[in-house]
């Protein structure tokens, strides 16, 4: 069955090109490599990590594995996630990504963290307004949500000063470990 609307963005868009680097300052976004694993299991160590984003990851493997998920993700074309690095020395700060994409609607939602030893530097907002000047200029969708719990207050600050704006609260969305959280949903449009 057709339809009556064009694809905001054209199927094949992304798989057809490697996932670029993105500079970003004194950061650089680069997708994830498996030597990033010891790096990534340290990260779902840390309490905060896991208070927010729900990832129990114990092993190397599980490590290695949710590494190489972006690269398969890149290809099915419904997420691109970098690893925040400082662009001088390599350092991985954090990550950065866009997912649940369906790019026929032009629309994603952005996820990232930072590592504790990277907090309180601005690491986010520069690593979320790449990956947002990326798929707004290099792919070219027209919407990106972020969403974190109504607690989550770093997140939110994250939030508004890369320019989202504040359209609601989702009641009872996401459940975490100490129970159901209310989801506050900012957006950006690609004006």
């Amino acid at each position: 069955m057709g339809s009556t609307i064009s694809p905001v963005v054209a199927p094949g868009a992304m798989r057809r090109l490697p996932q670029p680097s993105l500079p970003a300052g004194d950061l650089l976004l680069r997708p994830w490599t498996p030597g990033d694993a010891g790096q990534v299991l340290d990260a779902f160590r840390d309490a905060e990590i896991q208070r927010w984003h729900r990832v129990a990851m114990t092993t190397h493997e599980e490590a290695l594995a949710w590494v190489g998920r972006w690269a398969g993700a890149w290809e099915a074309e419904t997420a691109a996630g970098w690893a925040v690095t400082d662009a001088v020395t390599g350092a991985v700060l954090g990550r950065v990504g866009l997912r649940d994409m369906d790019l026929p609607e032009g629309r994603a939602e952005v996820g990232y963290w930072v590592l504790p030893a990277a907090r309180g530097r601005g690491v986010a907002v520069r690593a979320v307004s790449a990956a947002v000047r990326w798929g707004f200029e290099g792919l070219g969708l027209h919407r990106l949500e972020l969403q974190h719990s109504t607690r989550n207050h770093a997140s939110c600050r994250v939030a508004g000063k890369a320019g989202f704006a504040v359209e609601g609260v989702l009641r009872a969305a996401l459940l975490h470990a100490d129970g159901w959280h209310d989801m506050e949903v900012h957006a950006l449009l690609n004006a």
